[in-house]
């Protein structure tokens, strides 16, 4: 890839990873994801946000910087927005190519440059309001965001061309092609791609920050924001609203409900609990309410946590396992209550053999989470058909309370 003009003097590099590598260690990135870093040019030269040198990200930036006519050494200002691995992890490296550059960052990132990258020299500790000027018009305000999705995180702005460089906040999973940096660059086709993969990386990454996503929001909805440059996935230039709007529904889930839709989640050992499923399903259709279906261990539980965090409504389905829940279901779980997956209408249907279990294992997630739960549909080895009846009804019931 070439780098990209946002404004005069300003340029994006983006290095695509598609090496197949999980995200943070957990979330399948099937389609890459971009490390996106940016160049500021005035009398003086900034770099907001590196990289970690995955899937070749050095030598693709590097390249980006020959056509600028710049090198790494040739960087006066290194601004840090986030400290986490995947913005910074190159910075020893950098640090040591150009041992004179300034580092701007938080107070609390200060410290984890120390403890991460074992230096502390050059480092200039920045907070809301504080500015930067780099001569030739252009002039940086840092705004603090803390837990967006860390506790040391900012944001950089931009005034003269209105540009918000905000790092993983509006960010999304997914490779950004040539001549498809921005917004306005792409089809229907690629809008819908890269909103699915935004929600998917909202909930696998920022969700349970949602509550301090809204104050940051709130932080920088006085800004004339023109553009915004987020660390991965496309650039916003043309239709700001619609992204911003995007990212304030999203949060706004956390304690409000969500959408008129329902996911469920479900697994099977024999089959037993599998043959309930049909009956749970044909209730809930019969009352028009949108469905999405994830199996587990088979799908990715990133997918399911993208699904159950826009939904108002969850089933569940899974059977008794040796008087718990059966794992992988307990995994999933276990996701959704890191995430903060609260306040959601729930049924859980599930067979067991010579004894139950489950839901009592299942009882203790209700109340941290503060699911609003349907009694449960159990039954003993094959169900049979007073049991599907109550499927189907338990289906409708809600159905109808996710209707509301």
């Amino acid at each position: 890839m070439k780098a990209v003009a946002l404004s005069d003097g300003i340029y994006g590099l983006h290095a695509n990873v598609q090496n197949n590598d999980l995200f943070e260690g957990i979330w399948p990135i099937p389609d890459g994801v971009s490390l996106n870093s940016y160049i500021l040019k005035g009398d003086k030269v900034a770099m907001i946000d590196l990289f970690r040198d995955w899937d070749g990200a050095k030598g693709k930036v590097e390249a980006q910087l020959t056509d600028l006519g710049l090198s790494f050494r040739d960087i006066d200002y290194l601004i840090i927005n986030h400290m986490e691995p995947d913005h910074t992890g190159w910075l020893a490296e950098f640090k040591k190519i150009n041992p004179s550059v300034e580092i701007l960052t938080t107070k609390k990132a200060a410290v984890l440059v120390k403890a991460f990258y074992h230096f502390d020299d050059g480092i200039r500790v920045v907070a809301t309001g504080d500015t930067l000027s780099l001569g030739g018009g252009k002039e940086l305000l840092f705004v603090e965001t803390p837990n967006v999705h860390w506790p040391e995180t900012m944001v950089t702005y931009e005034k003269q061309s209105k540009t918000l460089f905000s790092c993983d906040a509006f960010g999304s999973f997914g490779k950004v092609a040539d001549g498809k940096e921005f917004d306005d660059l792409l089809t229907a086709a690629e809008h819908e791609f890269f909103e699915g993969e935004t929600d998917r990386y909202y909930a696998d990454i920022i969700s349970s920050f949602s509550a301090f996503v809204l104050k940051a929001l709130d932080a920088v909805k006085s800004l004339d924001i023109g553009t915004i440059a987020p660390s991965h996935g496309i650039i916003w230039r043309k239709d700001i609203a619609r992204v911003i709007e995007r990212y304030r529904r999203l949060a706004s889930y956390f304690n409000t409900p969500a959408e008129k839709r329902i996911t469920v989640v479900w697994a099977s050992m024999y089959g037993n609990t599998e043959k309930m499923l049909p009956s749970i399903l044909e209730g809930i259709r019969i009352e028009g309410v949108p469905v999405s279906i994830h199996r587990i261990p088979e799908e990715h539980v990133s997918y399911v946590l993208s699904s159950a965090w826009k939904s108002r409504g969850l089933v569940l389905g899974m059977p008794t396992y040796e008087y718990k829940m059966f794992p992988p279901m307990a995994y999933v779980l276990d996701i959704l209550e890191r995430s903060h997956v609260a306040y959601k209408k729930v049924l859980r249907f599930g067979s067991f053999g010579w004894s139950g279990g489950a839901q009592k294992e299942f009882d203790t997630f209700m109340e941290r989470l503060k699911w609003e739960c349907l009694p449960p549909v159990e039954w003993q080895g094959l169900p049979q058909e007073d049991d599907l009846k109550r499927g189907f009804e338990a289906g409708k019931a809600l159905a109808r309370a996710v209707a509301l």
